[in-house]
């Protein structure tokens, strides 16, 4: 009986033309959701049980699911994207399950995002389409990104991304992170500073950390104090860093000039209140998906499932390397 791979995320078929050629040696059976969207919890119990590996989206990797997939078989959870916090790594590693993610993949999807969000803020395109659309004509001067100050929190691949381009139209960039690259912040005119500096001095701030205790609620009601009233915040991170009811009465007190979100606490966001004010601009969690970083966030995944099920250890896609000299199928 063949081995049966779930490719979670519902987007996937119709590219199997990119990823398939990576599990076609495997014989193996690929299960697909059985319904065109984001599989719930209940889903997950429902279809992964049996399957040795899941290429998996932003499903909910919970220790349940996890645990009730593992004594059926599962083996591999093989993340297409960077973030993995919808899996329970300790769970995962508990139960012997290796979780893999695709690094470098979609850092130059999120850098151009995050630039077109400032690019709105500063230039208001999106109210400018819905007034000339509404019959009015909303000629006035808009902001420049050139000589303003970008702080960017986590200076990691998408931070150098969103740097880099930046740099391009002239603005002078802040960084804070823990781990400082120096030689990229020398060639690329970055000045480190920390937290409290980078708020206060920035005119836009952008998120690029993963989700974790320390960064959960990072930009909260006593972080936004310290910001201008004329600055922007993009996040094109994970929702949970930014506390969305402190961030709302910045927004409507005009304590803070404008956001651009691509992420939320809850996804969709529903009746959120941010998605009613006129000083934001939404994004549906897409910043690092675009045609070329899609393909590769298929491809990198299905080539780690298919390295563990043939002896291999793609060590530098392995989040629970601990795992590596006890792990087998």
């Amino acid at each position: 009986m063949p081995p049966k791979i779930l490719i979670a995320p519902s987007h996937l078929p119709e590219i199997e033309s990119i990823y398939g050629p990576a599990l076609a040696g495997l014989n193996a059976e690929l299960v697909y959701p059985k319904r065109p969207a984001q599989m719930t919890e209940a889903e997950l119990l429902d279809q992964l049980p049996g399957c040795v590996a899941s290429l998996a989206g932003s499903e909910p990797y919970t220790r349940r699911v996890i645990e009730v997939a593992a004594k059926a078989g599962l083996k591999i959870l093989a993340r297409a994207g960077v973030g993995y916090d919808g899996i329970d790594v300790q769970a995962a590693t508990d139960h012997g399950v290796v979780v893999t993610y695709a690094p470098g993949t979609n850092h130059e999807a999120v850098g151009e995002t995050a630039l077109m969000l400032m690019l709105n803020l500063a230039k208001s395109f999106v109210l400018q389409h819905a007034q000339i659309a509404a019959g009015k004509w909303p000629r006035r001067a808009y902001q420049p990104l050139r000589g303003r100050t970008l702080g960017v929190i986590g200076l990691g691949r998408t931070g150098k991304a969103t740097t880099t381009r930046a740099r391009a139209f002239g603005m002078t960039v802040l960084a804070t992170d823990p781990v400082q690259d120096t030689a990229f912040a020398a060639t690329h005119a970055v000045e480190f500073v920390g937290l409290d500096d980078l708020l206060r001095r920035s005119d836009y701030v952008s998120l690029h950390v993963p989700l974790t205790p320390v960064t959960r609620k990072l930009i909260n009601a006593e972080t936004l104090r310290l910001v201008r009233p004329t600055s922007y915040l993009v996040n094109c991170s994970r929702g949970e860093v930014v506390d969305e009811a402190a961030l709302l009465e910045a927004l409507t007190t005009r304590r803070l000039a404008g956001a651009g979100l691509d992420v939320f606490e809850h996804e969709p966001p529903g009746d959120n209140p941010l998605t009613k004010l006129d000083n934001v601009v939404l994004t549906a969690h897409t910043a690092g998906v675009d045609w070329q970083s899609r393909n590769d966030m298929a491809r990198v995944p299905a080539e780690c499932i298919a390295a563990l099920m043939t002896g291999g250890w793609p060590s530098e896609c392995v989040v629970n390397g601990e795992l590596r000299g006890t792990w087998s199928l």
